[in-house]
């Protein structure tokens, strides 16, 4: 186990961090609303995310540094360069505060299977007790920084839970002509446009994009790289949508018309695991729910340091307050009373709507010939990458129309 540990890649870990508590809860959701017809949002994330991923990793690569630095380095003009860094910063923190809201919801959603009454009444509030002690816990793992051993437990629990999804999806014996359908036609039902950009922000998640850059050049030196780098990917970020898929399609058996717990989530589980699928998806999402409950304000603390060029170490008081900060928000959003399905569900939405910023830095970064000489964009990788930020865009316009028009009403 030490050695699979220690050879997984980065696309690997880009995986694991969209098959969380978000992944879990909105496909559920979509499987349960929309049966089949999202299907097709998934197949799109999941070539967005493989077309994005392998920009940033090359960008990494070559360059030997992260999308934030190179964005600090090619912009020279100052004012320009601090709407850049303002722009990431907020679309990072904002997006990274709301993720790790969703985070530690999903770990209070698969406690509260074991613990009923969660809350406690202050000062005319009623916090959930379960978020603060998620906080704390994620804090002491952050500020001691030696939780390797625990995170690797949790995410052999979170690969357990996706087996269990995908063999689960196979028990079920969908009427595979309609998945193909599904797949293969984009349609957007009436009511399911949030659902179609909470499923693209759960998978093309705008942090991993800055993480995948700064992890290649951990794992792999140079250019020489890009061929097993990309494999890794690839190979990963398939299996992953796969799984989050197989969850789609095993919440589409469900015979509910509502999700509100963790109970109606584990439905999905039932043809595998009957009366005890219910523990089993509740230790799966507290798994999950930790896990990216440290590197999302990991992720948002790097991006700082990236943005303002910070030689200090992960233990300066500069790195440690930005995750702090994003931690703290995470904790106040979780435990104000709202219910977990909707945070999670309002996290991966609001990924959604921040995409379209990172993703345009990306490509403008990956497509300059003094950041990546003849690594640059190819035409087709243009094409891709210009289609999937219109797309984004679009779906964001459309969602933001809706709001407000609702609000004038």
């Amino acid at each position: 186990m030490k050695n699979i540990f220690k050879n997984i890649g980065p696309g690997t870990l880009v995986a694991a961090a969209f098959i969380g508590p978000g992944t879990v809860t909105v496909c559920t959701l979509a499987g349960v609303e929309f049966g089949f017809t999202l299907l097709w949002a998934m197949v799109l994330s999941i070539i967005s995310t493989v077309v994005l991923q392998e920009m940033a990793a090359r960008l990494g690569l070559v360059t030997n540094l992260g999308l934030a630095e190179n964005v600090r380095k090619e912009i020279k003009s100052p004012f320009l360069k601090t709407i850049a860094i303002v722009l990431i910063l907020s679309a990072i923190l904002v997006g990274n505060a709301a993720y790790e809201a969703g985070n530690i919801s999903g770990g209070v959603l698969g406690l509260q299977t074991f613990f009923m009454d969660t809350t406690f009444s202050i000062l005319g509030l009623e916090p959930n007790y379960l978020s603060i002690l998620i906080g704390l816990f994620a804090f002491v793992l952050l500020y001691i920084g030696n939780y390797k051993l625990i995170e690797r437990s949790l995410v052999t629990l979170v690969i357990l839970m996706s087996l269990a999804f995908l063999i689960t999806a196979i028990i079920t014996k969908p009427d595979m002509g309609s998945v193909l359908k599904g797949m293969l036609t984009p349609s957007i039902p009436k009511e399911g446009l949030l659902t179609i950009i909470a499923l693209v922000g759960t998978t093309v998640v705008p942090y991993n994009l800055f993480l995948h850059a700064s992890l290649v050049r951990e794992k792999w030196s140079g250019v020489s790289s890009l061929g097993v780098a990309r494999k890794d990917l690839y190979i990963s970020i398939i299996l992953g949508g796969l799984v989050s898929m197989a969850i789609m399609v095993c919440a589409a058996a469900i015979q509910s018309a509502q999700v509100s717990n963790a109970l109606d989530l584990a439905k999905g589980l039932e043809p595998l695991f009957g009366s005890f699928s219910k523990y089993f998806l509740s230790l799966g999402l507290f798994a999950a729910g930790i896990t990216s409950a440290i590197t999302a304000p990991l992720a948002a603390a790097y991006v700082a340091r990236g943005c303002f060029g910070w030689e200090a170490g992960l233990k300066s008081w500069k790195f440690r307050m930005v995750w702090i900060f994003v931690l703290l928000l995470g904790v106040i959003f979780s435990s104000a009373g709202f219910k977990s399905i909707e945070i999670i569900k309002f996290a991966q939405v609001a990924n959604g709507l921040l995409l379209p910023i990172i993703a345009g830095f990306l490509l403008w970064a990956v497509n300059k010939s003094t950041v990546l000489e003849e690594h640059r964009n190819t035409k087709l990788q243009n094409l891709l990458g210009v289609v999937i930020l219109l797309t984004a865009i679009i779906l964001g316009a459309k969602s933001l129309m809706k709001v407000f028009g609702v609000s004038w009403l």
